[in-house]
Order: structure tokens, then C-alpha cells, then sequence
């Protein structure tokens, strides 16, 4: 986990110490960043991305972040916190860092990095205008999980049945190891020949421990973020967040420079990573076409 201090190092040029004067916090904007566990590269990139269009903390703008530390029930009053700092616009950098955001103003722009479909969880009214005070960015694409299933069949050319691994009860709840045993257990009652994960940050925050139990089941898995793969998972295809949270910083930047976050439009994933883990491949019994490997981003080998 990473704390405040440790983010706020990250700044080129940082002064963590407080501001020697109250009235120089009023001259210069005030970022909120609130997340469940935080740490993550993608995070490293948004701080890259922030000094590259010109912020740098406690000269030109003061960074207030806040971290749940895994426990959604902290974030609320995180939240409430950053409001009643009259920060600026409030970075929330997963679902339920967004749910307790939305929950704590109406008011105070709001700028998520990623969620699946912002507009079914209503977040906003449309991707084109988002109406309120959330804006951001998505890895919602149509096609990614009929893309998937493509992978799949691709590796395992026999394949009819594939076993999905979701929390349906998203946003705000805690994971549950006892049910992602049971789910994968399903999948090899049902003799499922693949397991695809849902992304969720109960999942990622337990990813080991899923790779783990599929792998003993022998039962080969794609999920969307790349960690799972690095940790043993087959294969994963999805949004690159590392370019998701880096352009978050832009909307940071264009909220503090005067636009509406009413009319910014929600922008969806531009670039999608394709890894194969080969360790896995040969463990599993399976053959990873030439084909697909010269598409692939990046290949783990045994």
C-alpha cells in the first residue's frame, strides 16, 4: 500500500512539509486523489503525466491524497475529508473510490481513470455529455469480451463452455475468498474449459489466490489486466491502464483550466495489451499459435 507521503515523494521536485503560509494554499489549486489500496503503476503514470503538463506539488498545486488501504468503509470518510478541504477536483481512482466520492459531493468535479460503464452505474447521463459532475475515462469496448472468447478458441480450438468469474455485487463490497472457490469449483463440476475473470478490485486485490485455484483445476484463464498473467495467469486482453490513468492527468488539467466536467465527454480505451504467460501454457498441456504470439504486447517465458 502505498501512503500519502510515499505518493507525494513521487513528485519531482516535492516539498512534503506543510505550506509555510495559508494564504499561498488559496493561490494555487488543491487535487483530491482518493483510491481503495493505490500503489499501482498505472497510479505512477497519472504523477508522470501531472509533472509533464506542468504540476509539481506544493509549488504550482497541493495533492491531497487519501487511501482506503483495502477497506472500502474508510473511503467515505476519505471523501468527505478531500470535500471539506474545498479541493479543487477529486481524482477517485477505482468504483468504490467513485461511489464514495459521488456520495460526499454533487458539487466538486469528479475525474475517474477507469470504471467498466459509467453510464449504467450512473455515473453520467451519456458518454457524449456526462450531465453532472463525473467525468473520465473507460476500458468499455463492445467487442473486448467477444475478443476474448476469440483468444480462447484460438489456444483451444475445442472449446464450448467458458466458465465467467464476476462480483455481482460491485460497487462496495469486500471480497470473499470462500466464493471464488466455490465459483471455480462450478467451473470444473460443469467442465468448463476456460475461466474468464471479470475485472474487480476484490478480484485484483485476490488475484494470486484465483490464479492459484485455476491452475490446480487445470483450467486455462484470460482475464483483463495484465497482473493476473504475471502472477501465472494464460493470457489477459484488455485497456491499457497505464494509458487510462495518464490521461486522466489531461482531464485534471482541463478541469483546472475552467472546463465543465458536464461537458467533457466520458473518452473510452484508445490502446489494449495482449500477454501471454508461456510458463502457464506448457503447464496446462497447451500450444500457443505463432500466430498469436507475434500479436501479443508481451510474452512471459518459462
Amino acid at each position: 500500500m502505498l501512503d500519502r507521503r510515499a505518493f507525494l515523494a513521487g513528485m519531482a521536485g516535492v516539498v512534503v512539509a506543510p505550506l509555510v503560509a495559508k494564504a499561498q494554499s488559496r493561490t494555487i489549486p488543491r487535487l483530491g486523489y482518493l483510491t481503495l489500496t493505490g500503489g499501482s503503476p498505472p497510479e505512477a503514470a497519472f504523477r508522470t503525466r501531472l509533472r509533464e503538463l506542468g504540476y509539481f506539488d506544493h509549488q504550482n498545486i497541493v495533492i491531497e491524497y487519501r487511501s482506503g488501504g483495502g477497506n472500502v468503509e474508510r473511503l467515505a470518510e476519505h471523501a468527505a475529508e478531500l470535500v471539506q478541504l474545498h479541493v479543487d477536483v477529486l481524482v477517485a481512482a477505482n468504483t468504490q473510490a467513485i461511489a464514495a466520492a459521488r456520495r460526499a459531493t454533487t458539487t466538486v468535479p469528479i475525474v475517474f481513470p477507469l470504471t467498466f460503464d459509467p453510464v449504467r452505474a450512473g455515473y453520467v447521463a451519456s458518454l457524449a455529455r456526462p450531465g453532472g459532475n463525473l467525468t473520465g475515462l473507460t476500458p468499455l469496448n463492445p467487442v473486448l469480451t467477444a475478443k476474448r472468447v476469440e483468444l480462447l478458441k484460438e489456444v483451444i480450438p475445442s472449446l464450448s463452455l467458458v466458465a465467467v468469474l464476476r462480483n455481482p455485487t460491485n460497487p462496495g463490497s469486500v471480497f470473499v475468498l470462500d466464493e471464488t472457490e466455490a465459483a471455480v469449483a462450478a467451473a470444473v463440476r460443469a467442465r468448463a474449459g476456460a475461466l474468464m475473470v471479470i475485472s474487480d478490485n476484490m478480484f485484483f486485490a485476490q488475484h494470486r489466490r484465483i490464479v492459484e485455484l485455476a491452475t490446480r483445476h487445470g483450467l486455462p484463464t484470460i482475464f483483463d489486466t495484465t497482473n493476473f498473467v504475471e502472477a501465472g495467469g494464460l493470457m489477459s486482453y484488455g485497456a491499457d491502464l497505464t494509458d487510462l490513468f495518464r490521461r486522466a492527468a489531461d482531464y485534471v488539467d482541463k478541469v483546472l483550466k475552467g472546463a465543465k466536467p458536464a461537458e467533457l465527454p466520458v473518452e473510452q480505451a484508445r490502446k489494449f495489451e495482449l500477454v501471454i504467460n508461456l510458463k502457464t501454457a506448457k503447464a496446462l498441456g497447451l500450444t500457443i499459435p505463432p500466430s498469436l504470439l507475434l500479436r501479443a504486447d508481451q510474452v512471459i517465458h518459462p
